[in-house]
């Protein structure tokens, strides 16, 4: 209310002056984590040191409202604009360094939308709804970052309107609108058969939407708290896959499943994994779970203990995007895993750049040593793949190779012998 009516008086302030102002709209990403791993007492303990830290920039000391959870708007009166760039980067400034809690740094970063008043309206309702939806673009787009609102985005937002709707639906109808692929990983040291199964990949092909990509709708599945139920629908299907090529000729075929954080932070999530192996008859060795390394930044032990228990049941490990993010060859020795896979920014320039090829060498040796494979992404060319060879990197996923299929297509590539089967059955 407090925030309602002083917008209100300094659109009319801008208005009379022929100034303008702005409104920011701030949300903290992944805000649910920090409570969940540490307790809700040490959220209430961030949400008031990033209330004192905005109250301290000046031009806003006395225009910060907390709209509730995690979210804050900021006014920037318009006696304060001539300080708008400055304020923003004092803002960006608050959320790059780490917050101690609990005996030890925490990194929490923020999305932000940006409208200006009056340029972009001049109605207080208006105005917050148009910065909470840059806001989400901001989200959509990657998180800790900040986006200006347009119409164009205001486009986006009605499309998003319609995909929420249509998501929830397909959620409730049984998820046929969802469908995994498979995209085979090759064993570059085996002779004869180098593929040894495939990574499982979400899909969807709406019936009103058409197909949309898994970057528009993945985001959007975490937002509205449904990437669970998609989750486990894609754990379960590709397991039952993996299961069908293992009793039909391919016995060491893996399938690799990736786990999100919100996935992973499940309170039951062992206990899940343990279900869909018993229900599909999967051997546990022929499932693999990627997590990202930013999985363990804000929580090591915690997550130490989760994938410790996954892994008591005999399922694999592999560390996903490694050499992004917060990267420590530390989380190597502390994560337990069986595969480290390299982030395919490192194979863009892989057949010049020294950098890259260092890199990758260096973490094939040390993975090497303690017994751990290496999974190189992206690779896309012939000059690419033959810079590889020559190190001690054992599997590889690419354009190069293949993208990924529908069940059917990898199956008629890749498992002649299921395929020769479903013939003879037919017959």
């Amino acid at each position: 209310m407090c925030c309602e009516r002083d917008l209100a008086r300094h659109i009319d302030e801008a208005k009379k002056d022929g100034d303008k102002g702005a409104l920011l709209y701030l949300d903290l990403d992944d805000f649910k984590h920090i409570n969940d791993g540490l307790g809700h007492q040490y959220g209430d303990v961030l949400l008031k040191a990033i209330s004192h830290s905005l109250q301290n920039i000046d031009g806003i000391k006395t225009t910060c409202y907390r709209m509730g959870g995690d979210e804050f708007v900021i006014l920037v009166p318009p006696e304060s604009y001539q300080r708008f760039n400055l304020i923003l980067e004092e803002i960006k400034e608050i959320f790059n360094k780490p917050w101690f809690l609990k005996d030890a740094d925490y990194y929490c970063t923020m999305s932000m939308g940006v409208v200006n008043f009056p340029e972009d309206g001049d109605s207080v309702q208006n105005l917050i709804k148009k910065a909470d939806i840059a806001m989400y673009e901001a989200k959509k787009s990657g998180k800790n970052r900040v986006a200006y609102y347009s119409d164009k985005i205001n486009s986006s937002s009605n499309k998003r309107l319609d995909m929420e709707k249509n998501m929830r639906d397909a959620t409730v109808d049984g998820y046929k609108e969802f469908e995994v692929y498979y995209q085979p990983i090759i064993d570059i040291q085996r002779k004869g058969l180098p593929c040894t199964g495939a990574e499982a990949l979400i899909r969807w092909n709406s019936n009103e939407l058409g197909f949309i990509s898994p970057t528009d709708f993945i985001p959007l599945a975490e937002y509205l708290g449904l990437i669970n139920p998609i989750g486990n629908y894609v754990l379960r299907e590709a397991c039952k896959a993996c299961k069908n090529w293992n009793d039909n000729g391919y016995p060491d075929y893996k399938v690799n499943v990736n786990l999100s954080v919100v996935q992973l932070l499940q309170p039951d999530i062992v206990d899940i994994v343990k279900s869909t192996i018993e229900e599909t008859g999967i051997l546990p060795k022929n499932l693999t779970l990627e997590v990202t390394e930013s999985l363990a930044i804000n929580d090591m032990e915690r997550m130490k203990e989760i994938l410790g228990n996954i892994r008591k049941l005999g399922v694999r490990i592999a560390l996903d995007d490694f050499g992004t993010g917060y990267s420590s060859l530390n989380h190597i020795r502390e994560i337990p895993l069986d595969v480290i896979k390299v982030d395919q920014s490192f194979v863009i320039d892989l057949a010049e750049d020294n950098y890259s090829q260092s890199f990758i060498k260096m973490i094939s040796e040390l993975a090497g040593s303690i017994g751990v494979s290496i999974c190189v992404e992206g690779i896309e060319t012939k000059e690419q793949y033959k810079v590889l060879e020559g190190m001690k990197v054992q599997l590889i996923q690419g354009y190069y190779f293949d993208r990924p299929m529908k069940r059917d297509a990898f199956e008629e590539k890749y498992a002649e012998k299921l395929v020769e089967k479903l013939v003879d059955i037919s017959r």
